[in-house]
């Protein structure tokens, strides 16, 4: 017996979910409506499938093919220049049809008994069986209604409410004979409900309605869709699962990991390729696809998840759908009956009310509140670049089809047979998305000097060295581990302006990129001597008989990180003691609290070896975090009051960078030496450049745990910083005779300056109100615009900062000053203050989005 599958739907009510797929291949279980209507057929050996299609028919036909790897064979007969409705498409294909055949739609999930079903259509010598169902509110379907001998007397197709005379009703599956299709016209749209079923009654022909047993539901709205998805979850329709029941009520895809500390309420599907991370929370009745992320911490209550979407930390997501490749960002919220089309992306503490519907390809902008179907528009483009670089999740927006575009913009920005250096860290996805990076820079013509696996201090020392046009760093966040940064410097080795930036985004959005014929295609050189160049440079700018006269023991953490290659050598070239830990390169990533367990064991390393100091070195050799003789760790604020001490002693009325949040214990440093001291923008390439920029600067610091020393190279270098630490202490000693200083003693004298920070949620939209409302409800005299809106309070010597931050919706406070009362005292009011302002800008503001038609 053959069956032909009505497939051509478009499935308009169910829209987004079917704006770039037909509605029969819509999945359940993370498998197509389509492919449980072709196993139900299978279990009542009906093997030979017509299936009919006309929207997006590719997707289909492309999917099941011939059917074999299914365990059927398939035909497909396709509708090309009009819909020819539900009796018409089967006409069409009537030549296929010489004996008693089923009809059935492919877009119900039901489990009837089509054996019996089929039995009863011949014991009756029926010429059209019609499978009916009982359902509570027949108004959306045929009503049929039968005689005794189940003989049908009437049917009305979607009844009005006053006209309803049954609730038994026409489910779309049909047993024919062959015959009945000679009522129909060729080629002419007709329907079975209203014109060959009322035609085969007023002729007379024997029909009969088989009124069957088990589930069965019409897929036809986001409603009823969920719906039969929880019904396949829960096993109320019988269904197979492509998936290992790991325990019950728990089935699980092939190559999934999911951590231990994740928290699971069955009944629950997750399918192949997915990753669940630490923490997360997965409630009864979530259904999870193929290649799916979970974040850390993410809440997710009842969510039907399709193939590829990515659910970012700390997201929340309850009873919606997030259909193919969607991202929902970190603290996302998705509600309830949402739908997020296939493609989008939600961003960043984003919100989608309750029953929005978001159509494919858009972005909803990080903290903004979706109340209203987002249906026009394209895809916002974001800015590439951020605070340090270009950065984004590994894998996801870093690709490396995205590299190779990135390395293509800018090496269109330079000259054609430019130079350009390339580094990166030691992790294989820095690797993969650096020789991305290579590849484009070549295709526009672009010669590389590649300086493999290096700590980025040597990438930027040695590009003035090299004379090169620029470099290029790659490695993973230094604050999140799943996350590439990928940094731009000039030939001075000073990350690249903003307009310069612009200059790389434009190239990039406009995909406005040379292509270099086969004869100008860029050259690739491995640079050997990066080390020893850095090396040979590092000396110069060091004292180093007063580090070889030192004696000083050094404890030094590399945390698995490549600098650890470097700094050794360096060391031993000067008889510094130096005790090395971790030194081993790792491609794994420690995460924050990894560092935390190696600092701590650090301090105790020191203090067993009764070392001078311990330095734990990280960022890819960036920054540092100092350890005292007694253990204690010395980092932040205090570190670079430390720092910027010992390097004015050294460099009486010398000039010091800082940044505008840094604590103002450094101003009160720097009048103890006569010195001055420079505030910039918070972010490293302003820092960079006022250190470059402005004469006798000794120091640049970044207020956490960097530091520039610009007579040696414009960037931020954990290890030149601990090879000078030494030097000064060896040199400020109290008296010819005596040993050097420790860390210990040097922190007793540093100013004592109360300094703290907060964090405050505020949405894009609000920050440039906010920062304007600062501004206008505080004295011009008493303001700072550096950066933020800084205001004083003579009063106290003290200041409080309201910071906005660059890369995500928050807000930072920083309060300084001597009276630490004064400090807790002030965040708390201008953390209500800005609170406040958010509540009341920010509130029930709708994003004005179109209406659904």
């Amino acid at each position: 017996m053959r069956a032909v599958l009505m497939a051509g739907g478009s499935g308009t009510r169910l829209r987004p979910l079917t704006c770039d797929l037909p509605k029969p291949m819509v999945p359940i279980l993370n498998r197509p409506i389509a492919q449980h209507i072709i196993n139900l057929l299978k279990r009542h050996h009906i093997t030979e499938i017509i299936a009919t299609l006309h929207y997006l028919p590719d997707i289909m036909r492309d999917y099941f093919q011939d059917g074999s790897d299914f365990g059927v064979q398939m035909t497909y007969a396709v509708e090309e220049d009009q819909p020819l409705g539900t009796a018409g498409c089967v006409k069409n294909v009537a030549e296929l049809l010489d004996e008693t055949f089923v009809v059935i739609s492919g877009d119900s999930i039901t489990d009837f008994d089509l054996s019996a079903a089929i039995q009863f259509h011949k014991q009756h010598r029926s010429k059209a069986t019609l499978v009916l169902t009982s359902v509570a509110n027949p108004i959306e379907f045929g009503v049929v209604i039968l005689d005794d001998e189940n003989r049908i007397q009437r049917f009305l197709e979607k009844p009005s409410s006053s006209e309803i005379f049954s609730d038994t009703v026409n489910t779309g599956t049909y047993i024919l004979e062959p015959e009945v299709l000679d009522y129909l016209p060729i080629n002419q749209e007709t329907d079975f409900s209203k014109d060959l079923f009322p035609l085969l009654l007023e002729k007379g022909e024997p029909m009969y309605g088989y009124v069957a047993e088990g589930y069965w539901c019409d897929v036809g709205h986001l409603d009823a869709y969920r719906e039969a998805q929880y019904a396949a979850l829960y096993q109320r329709v019988k269904l197979e699962f492509d998936y290992t029941e790991r325990s019950p009520g728990l089935w699980v895809g092939q190559n999934t990991f999911i951590d231990s500390t994740a928290h699971i309420e069955t009944p629950v599907l997750i399918g192949h390729n997915c990753r669940i991370g630490a923490r997360a929370q997965i409630a009864s009745g979530t259904v999870i696809g193929d290649n799916v992320i979970v974040g850390a911490d993410a809440d997710i209550k009842r969510p039907i998840v399709w193939n590829g979407v990515i659910i970012g930390e700390e997201a929340h997501l309850r009873a919606c759908v997030a259909a193919r490749g969607t991202r929902i960002d970190r603290r996302a919220n998705v509600l309830e009956g949402a739908i997020v089309g296939s493609l989008s992306t939600v961003g960043e503490e984003a919100l989608v009310n309750p029953n929005v519907r978001v159509w494919p390809s858009k972005k909803i902008e990080p903290g903004a509140t979706l109340n209203m179907n987002l249906i026009w528009g394209h895809a916002a483009h974001r800015n590439l670049f951020g605070l340090r670089g270009v950065s984004g999740l590994a894998n996801v927006d870093i690709t490396p089809e995205f590299a190779v575009r990135l390395g293509a913009a800018f090496g269109s920005t330079l000259k054609p047979g430019s130079q350009v250096t390339v580094s990166r860290d030691q992790r294989p996805i820095s690797r993969m998305v650096t020789r991305s990076l290579v590849a484009g820079l070549m295709s526009v013509g672009i010669n590389v000097q590649h300086l493999e696996a290096t700590a980025i201090p040597v990438s930027r020392a040695v590009v003035p060295t090299l004379a090169v046009a620029g470099g290029i760093h790659v490695r993973v966040h230094p604050e999140r581990s799943d996350h590439i940064l990928i940094e731009f410097f000039d030939q001075k080795g000073i990350n690249l302006s903003k307009g310069r930036e612009k200059k790389i985004e434009g190239a990039y959005f406009k995909e406005d990129f040379r292509r270099a014929q086969v004869q100008e295609i860029g050259n690739v050189v491995y640079v050997t001597q990066a080390s020893d160049i850095y090396s040979a440079s590092f000396e110069r700018h060091l004292n180093v008989d007063a580090i070889r006269n030192s004696n000083s023991k050094v404890v030094i953490d590399y945390v698995y990180a490549v600098s650890g290659a470097i700094l050794p050598q360096i060391l031993g070239k000067f008889g510094c003691d130096a005790v090395v830990l971790n030194a081993s390169l790792s491609h794994l990533v420690p995460s924050m609290s990894d560092r935390e367990v190696l600092l701590n064991q650090l301090g105790h390393v020191v203090e067993a070896l009764k070392a001078n100091l311990g330095v734990q070195v990280s960022a890819n050799g960036e920054q540092l975090i100092l350890v005292d003789e007694s253990g204690s760790a010395i980092r932040g604020e205090m570190l670079t009051a430390l720092m910027v001490h010992m390097i004015l002693t050294d460099h009486p009325r010398g000039t010091v960078v800082v940044p505008v949040n840094a604590s103002s214990a450094v101003e009160q440093i720097a009048r103890r030496h006569d010195g001055k001291v420079i505030r910039t923008k918070a972010n490293p390439t302003a820092l960079m450049e006022a250190c470059h920029t402005n004469p006798n600067v000794v120091l640049g610091g970044s207020g956490e745990m960097g530091f520039i020393f610009p007579q040696w190279h414009p960037g931020f270098d954990a290890m030149f910083c601990i090879a000078k630490l030494i030097e000064m202490l060896t040199l400020q000693q109290r008296d010819t005779f005596s040993m050097p200083r420790t860390l210990g003693q040097i922190r007793t004298e540093l100013p004592r300056v109360s300094h703290r920070m907060l964090t405050v949620r505020c949405p894009w939209s609000v920050k440039g109100s906010l920062m304007r409302h600062m501004v206008q409800t505080h004295p011009p005299e008493v303001l700072d615009l550096t950066d933020g809106v800084k205001i004083f309070n003579p009063n106290h010597d003290s200041w409080i900062l309201i910071l906005p931050d660059a890369g995500e919706p928050l807000v930072h406070l920083y309060a300084d000053s001597h009276d630490r009362g004064w400090v807790d005292e002030t965040l708390r009011e201008y953390r209500a203050s800005v609170q406040e302002f958010v509540d009341r800008d920010h509130g029930m503001e709708d994003v004005q989005m179109e209406e659904v038609e």
